[in-house]
């Protein structure tokens, strides 16, 4: 299972750095296929449907597919925030209207679900790709990565040689506070090198990677509230060793808007 993981995560971190790099269309793509699946992760999930078991999307389902492309060819095309929020008000409507032409086949309490899904795993990933492409956008992608999996990987380590105390007993009973300060201060201290590798300020660097470290484990912890709710391990097999894009994404996701804002009003 070790090597399953490590090589999986390789091939991951592989592809994912080539697509950042190239950036542009190639770097779209790929966000646009993760996001389409991690929609359709999260929809699983909400449904309580199992992985071996045999799944067909629901109609409001596909109308938050259809909102997904129109959003992802929004953002590619106009890379406006203002075009953006029409979107989702306008995929929000169409949520609405699903549910009113569809009464009473579908719960409200399940169309809210589902909208904030687009929400969730859409519009927060999407900011990877509102960052890539400004000037800096490379750098400031790896800073994303750094408070999250920089993070998670310090603060496995720090947990395993020096955690007693539980973080989230009953929600996550193997992490603890001591891993939780050895994951920001390894995001800080990678954040501070890549700093200096990038004529960046340390202080904003470190800065920024240690906010978002504090949020992506609020992230992770949210994803795996959802999963317990839902009485789930994992949200999909997509991934060997890891899971699904979601369980690799979780603390990603709300990351990427966090730095994207800290490094506008430190930065900029």
């Amino acid at each position: 299972m070790f090597k399953t993981r490590l090589l999986s995560g390789i091939c991951l971190v592989l592809i994912l750095g080539a697509a950042i790099y190239m950036g542009g269309f190639v770097f779209w793509t790929l966000l646009f296929l993760v996001s389409l699946i991690g929609y359709h992760e999260f929809c699983r999930a909400i449904r309580q449907i199992p992985l071996g078991e045999k799944y067909r999307p629901d109609i409001p389902e596909i109308m938050g597919c259809l909102s997904i492309v129109c959003y992802e060819v929004v953002m590619y095309f106009t890379e406006s925030p203002k075009n953006l929020f029409y979107v989702v008000i306008g995929s929000m409507i169409l949520f609405m209207l699903t549910y009113v032409l569809t009464f009473p086949k579908f719960d409200s309490a399940y169309i809210m679900q589902i909208c904030f899904g687009i929400l969730y795993v859409v519009v927060l990933l999407g900011c990877l790709y509102m960052i890539r492409i400004r000037e800096r956008g490379i750098v400031e992608i790896l800073m994303v990565f750094i408070s999250s999996w920089v993070c998670d990987t310090c603060a496995y380590l720090a947990g395993r040689t020096f955690g007693k105390h539980k973080l989230a007993p009953v929600l996550s009973p193997k992490k603890s506070i001591e891993g939780s300060v050895g994951g920001v201060l390894g995001a800080v201290l990678v954040g501070v090198l890549l700093a200096y590798a990038a004529n960046g300020n340390p202080l904003i660097y470190g800065a920024v990677c240690g906010a978002g470290a504090v949020i992506s484990q609020i992230g992770d912890l949210f994803a795996s509230g959802i999963k317990r709710n839902r009485g789930i391990k994992d949200y999909g097999n997509l991934i060997p060793g890891h899971g699904g894009i979601l369980d690799r994404f979780d603390s990603v996701l709300i990351t990427a808007p966090v730095v994207f804002i800290l490094v506008d009003l430190l930065v900029a």
